[in-house]
């Protein structure tokens, strides 16, 4: 046998050779393995020719473990046991009860909708790791696109060509500002009176504050960005300090509320948005991404 090619041993046949080594008989191995004892020494004969060594020394009253056997016995186990692991890892994996799922999700969603469903979803699925990942819009494309996560919530007005998409509903636009201020009187707010008040503002890269400055950019009107963040809570800290006001999507809106912040609807324009999951259209998705998914899609409405 040349030293470079590996023998071709089933699992069966390593069991039956670690099984003679413990019993010290072919006899009580067969009994052990539930075959026949020319059918064990058949096997173990051809493990032998597999190897090209002497595993056993057969005497009149029972079989003695050759040296090379005990060396190849050590190693069989070895392997058994972590072939055994492996099993018992992918049995896990496939019922959904061990694994990883990565979601990035816009941050007004991961810091609102998102914390309960995941608390939901492991309280039948306990092995498994979720691990959520908050940005902007183009950050959540990419994360997917690139397969750091398995799937993204973000808004699904514009998404490039290859991604799946999953609607999950609509979201508007909301003027959040401390309940002392000039507009909290107002039933709704337009663009044209948040435009004479310093804006606390999200990143350009940002999917709102593009649409925000696109918007009043076609009115003629100029936003006073006085601040710029990029956390929906240090936003609400800003607008509670006097800093100015902030126009959010309405996923967010909890922030306001945990703040003491009112809030009011943008009415002119009113701006709708389609928020939904995406995910790659050529790439599948784990059994726990699989089954995160369908949770996500069952509870977002609830």
């Amino acid at each position: 046998m040349k030293n470079n090619v590996l023998p071709d041993l089933s699992a069966r046949e390593l069991q039956a050779v670690c099984t003679v080594a413990e019993s010290g008989s072919f006899m009580a191995a067969s009994l052990t393995l539930n075959v026949s004892q020319p059918a064990l020494t058949r096997i173990v004969q051809r493990v032998e020719s597999a190897l090209g060594v002497e595993l056993f020394r057969r005497t009149t009253r029972r079989v003695e473990v050759a040296p090379a056997g005990a060396e190849f016995v050590a190693v069989a186990h070895r392997i058994l046991n972590d072939l055994r692991i492996s099993v018992e890892s992918i049995r896990e994996i496939a019922d959904e009860q061990r694994g990883q799922v990565i979601v990035s999700a816009v941050m007004s969603i991961a810091y609102s909708k998102l914390p309960e469903i995941v608390a939901s979803y492991r309280q039948s699925r306990s092995g498994i790791e979720i691990q959520l990942r908050e940005g902007v819009h183009g950050n959540v494309v990419e994360d997917v696109r690139s397969g750091v996560s398995d799937i993204g919530i973000t808004y699904i007005d514009e998404v490039p060509q290859g991604f799946e998409q999953i609607l999950l509903g609509r979201a508007g636009f909301h003027v959040v500002m401390p309940a002392a201020h000039p507009l909290a009187d107002s039933r709704g707010v337009t663009l044209r009176q948040a435009a004479h008040y310093p804006l606390v503002s999200l990143p350009r890269e940002s999917q709102t504050r593009r649409l925000l400055d696109g918007l009043a950019s076609g009115m003629g009107l100029s936003l006073k960005c006085a601040v710029t963040v990029s956390q929906f809570v240090t936003i609400m800290q800003c607008v509670r300090s006097g800093v100015g006001i902030a126009v959010i999507p309405g996923g967010a809106i909890t922030t306001a509320f945990d703040a003491g912040l009112v809030f009011r609807p943008l009415s002119q324009p009113k701006l709708q948005r389609k928020l939904g999951i995406i995910r790659l259209q050529d790439r599948s998705l784990t059994p726990s991404a699989s089954s995160f998914l369908a949770h996500l899609q069952s509870s977002w409405g609830k």
